[in-house]
Protein backbone atom coordinates (compact mmCIF):
# COMPACT_ATOMS: atom_id res chain seq x y z
CA UNK A 1 0.00 0.00 0.00
CA UNK A 2 2.99 2.56 1.13
CA UNK A 3 4.38 2.06 -2.46
CA UNK A 4 1.33 2.67 -4.43
CA UNK A 5 1.46 5.75 -2.67
CA UNK A 6 4.53 6.70 -3.06
CA UNK A 7 4.08 5.47 -6.77
CA UNK A 8 1.22 7.80 -7.23
CA UNK A 9 3.08 10.56 -5.60
CA UNK A 10 6.02 10.33 -7.89
CA UNK A 11 3.91 10.46 -11.09
CA UNK A 12 1.97 13.38 -9.95
CA UNK A 13 5.02 15.19 -9.31
CA UNK A 14 6.30 14.11 -12.91
CA UNK A 15 3.07 15.67 -13.86
CA UNK A 16 3.40 18.83 -12.18
CA UNK A 17 7.01 19.28 -13.20
CA UNK A 18 5.96 18.65 -17.10
CA UNK A 19 2.95 20.08 -17.04
CA UNK A 20 2.85 23.21 -16.13
CA UNK A 21 5.97 24.82 -18.45
CA UNK A 22 3.73 23.16 -20.95
CA UNK A 23 0.66 24.84 -19.62
CA UNK A 24 2.38 28.07 -19.56
CA UNK A 25 3.70 27.88 -23.10
CA UNK A 26 0.15 26.76 -24.95
CA UNK A 27 -0.91 29.48 -22.59
CA UNK A 28 1.53 32.02 -23.63
CA UNK A 29 0.78 31.19 -27.73
CA UNK A 30 -3.08 30.46 -27.46
CA UNK A 31 -4.22 33.23 -25.32
CA UNK A 32 -4.72 36.61 -27.51
CA UNK A 33 -2.71 39.63 -26.01
CA UNK A 34 -3.55 42.64 -24.69
CA UNK A 35 -3.12 44.56 -27.96
CA UNK A 36 -3.60 42.56 -30.85
CA UNK A 37 -6.24 44.58 -32.60
CA UNK A 38 -3.81 47.45 -32.75
CA UNK A 39 -1.13 45.39 -33.33
CA UNK A 40 -2.86 43.44 -36.36
CA UNK A 41 -4.50 46.98 -37.34
CA UNK A 42 -0.78 48.70 -37.63
CA UNK A 43 0.30 45.52 -40.13
CA UNK A 44 -2.87 45.88 -41.84
CA UNK A 45 -2.32 49.59 -42.86
CA UNK A 46 0.94 48.99 -44.41
CA UNK A 47 3.24 50.20 -42.22
CA UNK A 48 6.94 48.46 -41.61
CA UNK A 49 8.95 48.23 -38.48
CA UNK A 50 12.56 48.07 -39.59
CA UNK A 51 14.68 46.79 -36.53
CA UNK A 52 17.55 44.91 -35.18
CA UNK A 53 17.88 42.24 -32.12
CA UNK A 54 20.24 43.74 -30.44
CA UNK A 55 19.21 47.38 -30.32
CA UNK A 56 17.15 48.52 -27.12
CA UNK A 57 14.60 50.94 -28.57
CA UNK A 58 13.97 48.23 -31.10
CA UNK A 59 13.09 45.82 -27.86
CA UNK A 60 11.67 48.50 -25.85
CA UNK A 61 9.03 49.14 -28.98
CA UNK A 62 7.99 45.50 -28.67
CA UNK A 63 7.79 45.28 -24.98
CA UNK A 64 5.52 48.01 -25.40
CA UNK A 65 2.80 45.78 -27.23
CA UNK A 66 3.70 42.58 -24.07
CA UNK A 67 2.74 39.55 -25.91
CA UNK A 68 1.10 41.28 -29.38
CA UNK A 69 4.32 42.33 -30.24
CA UNK A 70 4.65 39.62 -32.19
CA UNK A 71 1.64 40.39 -34.97
CA UNK A 72 3.69 43.98 -35.50
CA UNK A 73 5.01 44.23 -39.45
CA UNK A 74 8.83 43.88 -38.35
CA UNK A 75 11.48 43.44 -40.47
CA UNK A 76 14.81 42.12 -39.09
CA UNK A 77 17.70 44.20 -40.25
CA UNK A 78 20.75 42.59 -38.87
CA UNK A 79 22.86 40.47 -39.79
CA UNK A 80 23.53 37.32 -37.35
CA UNK A 81 27.25 38.52 -36.62
CA UNK A 82 25.81 42.16 -36.05
CA UNK A 83 28.52 43.86 -38.38
CA UNK A 84 26.06 44.18 -41.27
CA UNK A 85 22.40 45.33 -42.61
CA UNK A 86 20.10 42.68 -44.40
CA UNK A 87 19.10 43.66 -48.35
CA UNK A 88 15.61 44.09 -47.18
CA UNK A 89 16.66 47.31 -44.79
CA UNK A 90 19.16 48.42 -47.71
CA UNK A 91 16.66 48.13 -50.40
CA UNK A 92 14.28 50.46 -47.81
CA UNK A 93 16.72 53.04 -47.18
CA UNK A 94 16.75 52.16 -43.51
CA UNK A 95 20.00 54.03 -42.43
CA UNK A 96 18.95 53.76 -37.72
CA UNK A 97 16.99 51.75 -35.29
CA UNK A 98 13.95 51.79 -34.80
CA UNK A 99 12.65 52.93 -38.15
CA UNK A 100 8.98 53.22 -38.69
CA UNK A 101 7.74 53.59 -42.46
CA UNK A 102 3.89 54.37 -43.41
CA UNK A 103 1.78 53.88 -46.12
CA UNK A 104 1.86 57.35 -46.50
CA UNK A 105 5.22 56.91 -47.49
CA UNK A 106 7.03 58.77 -44.24
CA UNK A 107 9.28 57.82 -41.97
CA UNK A 108 9.90 58.08 -38.27
CA UNK A 109 13.24 56.49 -36.55
CA UNK A 110 13.17 56.11 -32.99
CA UNK A 111 10.56 54.27 -29.98
CA UNK A 112 6.86 55.72 -30.95
CA UNK A 113 4.31 56.27 -28.76
CA UNK A 114 0.81 54.29 -29.95
CA UNK A 115 -0.89 57.85 -30.28
CA UNK A 116 2.37 58.46 -33.42
CA UNK A 117 1.28 55.16 -34.60
CA UNK A 118 -2.39 55.71 -34.49
CA UNK A 119 -2.15 59.07 -36.32
CA UNK A 120 0.15 57.71 -38.51
CA UNK A 121 -2.15 54.00 -39.11
CA UNK A 122 -5.36 54.98 -39.09
CA UNK A 123 -6.09 52.96 -36.18
CA UNK A 124 -7.62 53.58 -33.06
CA UNK A 125 -5.21 54.01 -30.31
CA UNK A 126 -6.54 51.35 -27.51
CA UNK A 127 -8.05 53.31 -24.48
CA UNK A 128 -5.28 51.33 -21.90
CA UNK A 129 -2.22 52.31 -23.69
CA UNK A 130 1.24 52.29 -22.34
CA UNK A 131 3.14 55.64 -22.67
CA UNK A 132 6.23 55.51 -25.08
CA UNK A 133 8.05 58.92 -25.97
CA UNK A 134 9.17 59.61 -29.22
CA UNK A 135 12.42 60.36 -29.74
Amino acid sequence: MKTNIKYGLAVLAVLVVIGAPVYAVVNYYTTPGKYDDFAACIQESGAKFYGAFWCPHCQNQKAAFGKSGKLLPYEECSTPDTKGQLQVCKDAGVESYPTWKFADGTTLTGEQSFQILADKTGCPVPADAPKVTSE
